[in-house]
């Protein structure tokens, strides 16, 4: 219509670039300690790769020209930032006394130590392929960080060469190895790729080649696993057979060191079968930097964030228990009142002991619980196999479809299995992503309601809630999530949780029009949120709707967001924030103001189609006082942050954001605000450790 403003929305692909770079721009500040630079490099070059398996191979299947051609755009202009990125902090590395050296300039000590490694670690963990013995490099290469080697013979005044490839064994080696120091007393690290270099010859023995030239490659391949519909296969079954069409899946981009030679260069491409859409990057030496998430400190803990103690809750619940000098279990203390846990603030361990007196308390007949991605020595399944042994009804729902943990679930599984678990491999057509246990006691029944994986290790790095109760309002919504999950085409209403696919969806659209409603008739009307990722097109056009409204809209994000902000009449209400900090934001927190009678919910979904509509997830409300204020608290200081916190208004520019930049009620919240740098991770670990 003539004089209409046109309601724009940010492509996900985009905004997930936008993203990334948020992740770039952190390895670049002045104040990250320098080897957190490193990691934050190496969480960059991880995601895109993960980007291009999975997202860049749907496009390219469908041939999203345009979106793809902007993606190329914005990784050309990422990739020269990042390449002048890694150069500065390598060469602020050499300047504290850390240098990564690579073959031409090791000390005779040095050398020594690389043949001896050489000989004890590396003989039998790799073998060099002949090019001229395949005729297509993805049918048997299972590796997708490689040295391309020229192999030159001289004789009777011909000069003549050789071929092959050989990948660099990084799963089973490691990628960076601190080595002797140098004669300087500078700590010194060497690359894998280059301690391969150095001895090349001993790959071929009596081959009486007179040369060796080696120059890294990598590629990556398209990650989505073919699932037949075979009625005579198991779940499991089809999953195995999708991980094998996943290591043979075609390649979609190659990064190659631009002194390769041409002909050695053609001979590779040649041999990957590239086609038109794929992309093919000339860099430097040194790729696969996501390895440098495991570059080694060299005992330099002056350069990485200072250590911090996760607050022991535990302890703190038994100390607030009047119980006459007695130790009271945790199942006392839920049954006093609902509990909760922010990871990794908070200790894992109250989780862990949860599991642990479930499996050994007589008054425990059952436990369920939904798995979806797991350490890799997981003390949450070891206490499980303990309660199946003692002879309690275990059932676990796991998730085998959880996208590069495919493998380690299927092991888990077979492992429960043989101890005697119940395993269910979820809902068909269905991801189970919703993070529930349930517990079943001859006392009266309990739950845990997670925003994250019921996994030890993201518990250190990511920031997740977790919610213990006893509430049969609640406890009895999640055993139904369980009773749907195993009987799925049986009818279940569920009284206060949000479940996808059921009723999230159209409940979350109702509590938006809600506010919509309620800012129209003057009453308290807004919605604030800490949330991954926004980019279901119904959510988005509710929010917009809701900010034309006049509903105050203000949201913290992680990822991907379709918004635009600031858009005249359409979307001037809405404020989003994205944090990158040390610890990767995980929660999701939701409230509504709800004409004054505040809504709010902590669950394990994002506002994205597949969330909504193609997996099993669960929102739950929060009815206790005390912890509907810390969730407040959560998600206040990530909207308050002046420090992390950038502006994502879907330009991409991504700039820091200021005082000025927010709302009054922050004000309202943190007195003082605008006088002092508010660092939302760090007041919060504050809060916890005072409390």
């Amino acid at each position: 219509m003539p004089g209409r403003k046109m309601k724009k929305t940010i492509e996900r692909d985009v905004s997930w670039m936008y993203f990334n770079h948020r992740i770039l721009q952190e390895a670049q500040r002045p104040e990250v300690p320098l080897l957190e630079k490193l990691n934050f490099i190496g969480i960059y070059s991880n995601n895109l790769d993960e980007f291009f398996r999975v997202r860049v191979a749907t496009l390219s299947r469908m041939a999203e020209e345009k979106t793809l051609r902007h993606i190329s755009r914005l990784y050309a202009e990422y990739d020269e930032e990042f390449t002048r990125t890694v150069d500065s902090v390598f060469g602020e590395l050499a300047e504290n006394g850390i240098r990564l050296v690579d073959e031409d300039k090791l000390t005779d000590a040095q050398k020594s130590w690389v043949e001896a490694f050489f000989e004890d670690n590396i003989v039998g963990a790799t073998s060099p392929i002949w090019l001229s013995k395949v005729d297509d490099l993805n049918l048997i290469a299972d590796s997708a960080h490689y040295l391309a080697i020229r192999l030159t013979r001289c004789a009777a005044g011909k000069t003549s060469y050789a071929y092959a490839v050989l990948p660099i064994p990084t799963g089973r080696v490691g990628r960076y190895h601190r080595i002797p120091d140098d004669d300087a007393g500078n700590a010194c690290v060497i690359a894998l790729d280059d301690m391969l270099r150095l001895m090349l010859g001993k790959f071929f023995v009596g081959l009486d080649f007179d040369a060796y030239e080696a120059y890294s490659f990598k590629f990556t391949r398209d990650a989505e696993m073919e699932i037949d519909n075979d009625f005579n296969d198991s779940k499991m079954q089809k999953v195995q057979k999708g991980l094998a069409s996943r290591r043979t899946g075609e390649p979609l981009r190659v990064m190659y060191d631009s002194a390769m030679p041409k002909e050695l260069m053609r001979r590779v491409m040649h041999k990957l079968r590239l086609s038109p859409y794929d992309t093919v990057v000339p860099g430097r030496r040194y790729h696969n930097h996501r390895d440098l998430m495991s570059f080694p400190d060299c005992g330099r803990t002056d350069l990485k964030y200072p250590e911090r103690r996760s607050v022991d809750m535990l302890a703190a619940w038994r100390s607030s228990m009047e119980c006459g000098g007695r130790i009271p279990g945790i199942f006392e203390i839920i049954s006093a009142s609902d509990r909760f846990i922010h990871v990794p603030y908070h200790s894992f361990d109250a989780y862990l002991q949860l599991l642990r007196e479930a499996a050994v308390s007589p008054k425990v007949k059952a436990v369920k619980i939904s798995l979806y991605r797991l350490a890799k020595k997981s003390k949450v399944v070891e206490a499980l196999i303990a309660a199946a042994h003692n002879g309690k009804k275990v059932t676990v729902v796991i998730e085998l479809l959880a996208r590069f943990d495919e493998e380690s679930n299927i092991h888990w599984s077979a492992k429960m299995r043989d101890a005697g678990i119940e395993v269910i491999y979820g809902v068909e057509g269905l991801k189970v992503h919703g993070k529930l246990t349930h517990i079943r006691t001859t006392a009266g029944n309990y739950a845990v309601i997670g925003t994250g994986n019921f996994h030890e290790g993201n518990a250190r790095s990511y920031t997740d809630v977790m919610l213990f109760t006893a509430r049969p309002e609640l406890v009895n919504d999640v055993e139904r999530v369980f009773d749907f999950i195993a009987s799925p085409f049986m009818p279940v209403k569920f009284r206060s949780l949000l479940v996808a696919p059921n009723y999230m969806r159209s409940t979350l659209s109702r509590l938006i029009r809600t506010e919509i409603s309620n800012a129209r008739k003057g009453l308290p009307a807004y919605i604030r949120m800490k949330i991954n990722h926004i980019t279901d097109e119904d959510m988005v056009e509710l929010l917009y709707k809701a900010s034309a409204a006049g509903v105050q809209v203000d949201i913290a994000l992680r990822g991907n967001c379709s918004i635009v902000t600031g858009q005249e009449r359409v979307s001037e209400n809405i404020r989003i924030c994205g944090i990158i900090d040390r610890y990767l934001e995980h929660s999701r927190i939701l409230i509504f103001a709800n004409g004054g009678d505040e809504r709010i919910f902590i669950g394990s979904a994002d506002w994205m189609p597949r969330n909504l509509d193609h997996r099993v997830e669960v929102l739950a409300p929060v009815y206790d006082p005390a912890i509907r204020e810390e969730m407040r608290r959560i998600v206040y200081s990530a909207l308050a942050d002046t420090v992390q916190a950038r502006v994502v208004d879907g330009s991409g520019d991504n700039r820091l954001r200021t005082p000025g930049d927010l709302p009054p009620f922050l004000r309202e919240a943190f007195p003082g605000l605008d006088l002092r740098p508010f660092r939302s991770q760090d007041e919060l670990y504050r809060h916890y450790s005072e409390e």
